[in-house]
């Protein structure tokens, strides 16, 4: 069976870090996806999807050290839910468990033409990563 999901959004807050009791790091990060579409008037419709992210080990390291608010990234991994309790009441929470992220450009109010790197070209290594194309703009920004 097939479980993926792959999304192009922006973080909508810095990345929260907290480590496991056996030292795993974990990153939690929300990132805002947007669809749009033209209704049957011909008027234009946006809509926000915010898809909850986590990731573990090296992966949640270079997230944390890399990622800020309102950054363009590509997430994917596999979608998973899990079951809590708050206050007595039985709670569920999905959100995809990452297997990659790629970052797709600075901060919104850093944002250079071309500017896209990886994790690996920024602390030095790894090769270069074509710029991907979205036709979201600061305006669609929803932060």
């Amino acid at each position: 069976m097939l479980n993926r999901w792959e999304g192009i959004g922006r973080l909508g807050r810095d990345v929260e870090m907290r480590y496991l009791s056996d030292g795993t790091a974990v990153a939690s990060f929300s990132v805002a996806c947007d669809e749009k579409w033209k209704d049957r008037s011909g008027e234009e419709q946006k809509r926000t999807e915010w898809v909850k992210c986590v990731a573990f080990d090296k992966l949640a390291e270079i997230c944390g050290k890399y990622l800020t608010k309102g950054q363009l990234v590509y997430v994917a991994g596999r979608l998973t839910t899990r079951e809590y309790e708050k206050n007595g009441e039985k709670r569920f929470m999905t959100e995809i468990k990452l297997t990659d992220m790629k970052m797709l450009g600075g901060k919104a109010d850093e944002r250079e033409p071309g500017n896209s790197a990886t994790a690996a070209q920024r602390s030095g290594g790894g090769a270069a990563t074509e710029p991907h194309s979205s036709d979201m703009t600061d305006d669609d920004v929803p932060f």
